[in-house]
């Protein structure tokens, strides 16, 4: 993982979580541009090297922020309809993307990799979405044959909506999150 910790000394969870919770609490605070090192640690309550010595960069931290936030903020329950299965999913992408300390912090990645080589390759390598994405494609590859086996696939699914709230556009609603899994699932029967 992005934020393993070299051998030596073992992490302290409640420093790992104290450290996580200040990455969230300043990215709302003064964005990522903003934030430092020395701030996180500041918030945090630990010394510097703690955080240097477990993440090289704060975007490293984020990343690590957003794996920890996305399997329960993107977990929807198994529905038998892939239309309803697809929508949950969509309709919990959008309420992380706009709602949620995490998606704060997945957008300000996805920011800083458009001009940061470093941040694009973490932040590609990290494949933060595709996994969710993955694991919901994977639940209705049975009644949708057509789904493909590849990236794509979960590029489709949350493309649109990454796309929209990226954009600075207001986040689809439910109205259009359920056509675009109808005329996801129609496209892949």
């Amino acid at each position: 993982m992005t934020g393993s910790a070299p051998q030596g000394r073992p992490r302290s969870e409640a420093a790992r979580l104290a450290v996580l919770h200040a990455v969230d609490d300043l990215l709302v605070d003064v964005g990522y541009g903003a934030m430092t090192m020395k701030g996180i640690a500041e918030r945090a309550g630990v010394g510097r090297m703690t955080v240097y010595r477990w993440w090289p960069t704060k975007a490293h931290l984020l990343v690590e922020a957003c794996a920890a936030d996305l399997p329960k903020e993107l977990a929807v329950p198994d529905e038998p309809d892939p239309e309803r299965q697809l929508t949950g999913f969509l309709t919990a992408l959008a309420a992380f993307l706009t709602g949620s300390d995490a998606g704060a912090a997945y957008r300000a990645l996805l920011g800083e990799a458009q001009h940061d080589p470093e941040v694009g390759k973490l932040v590609a390598g990290a494949d933060l979405l595709g996994g969710p994405a993955r694991e919901v494609l994977a639940r209705v590859r049975g009644t949708l044959g057509g789904v493909p086996e590849d990236r794509f696939a979960a590029a489709e699914l949350c493309g649109p909506v990454v796309l929209l709230v990226m954009s600075g556009s207001p986040a689809p609603d439910a109205t259009a999150l359920r056509a675009h899994a109808a005329r996801l699932a129609k496209a892949w029967a």
